[in-house]
């Protein structure tokens, strides 16, 4: 089973968040509202991560788990939890086998 992975900012990221009214492109970043607006002209296969706060559902990437390559989750402060359980849900419950990182503290 795939653990979260904590992003080292001493290395360099792939993905990226997209420039204001951009095409899609490969590797992209996008927030969880890009998303929802993008999915449905977003050309399929092309790899992309969704960034996801700790307080929005994950039940609202689970129809599109197959297309997203990277999931972001957000740990606003060490004592905040609620990404792992995000995290359990994305693997157990809906079978996101694609790539975890949490950011933040």
């Amino acid at each position: 089973m795939k653990t979260i992975q904590f992003i080292d900012p001493a290395y360099p990221q792939v993905w990226h968040a997209p420039a204001e009214g951009a095409a899609p492109q490969g590797y992209q970043l996008l927030t969880l509202a890009q998303w929802l607006a993008a999915r449905d002209t977003w050309p399929r296969g092309l790899p992309l991560g969704v960034q996801l706060a700790n307080d929005e559902d994950v039940e609202l990437l689970a129809p599109d788990l197959d297309r997203i390559a990277l999931v972001t989750l957000a740990f606003p402060k060490w004592t905040d939890g609620r990404a792992y359980s995000q995290a359990r849900l994305l693997r157990s419950r809906y079978g996101f086998e694609g790539e975890l990182r949490a950011t933040g503290e």
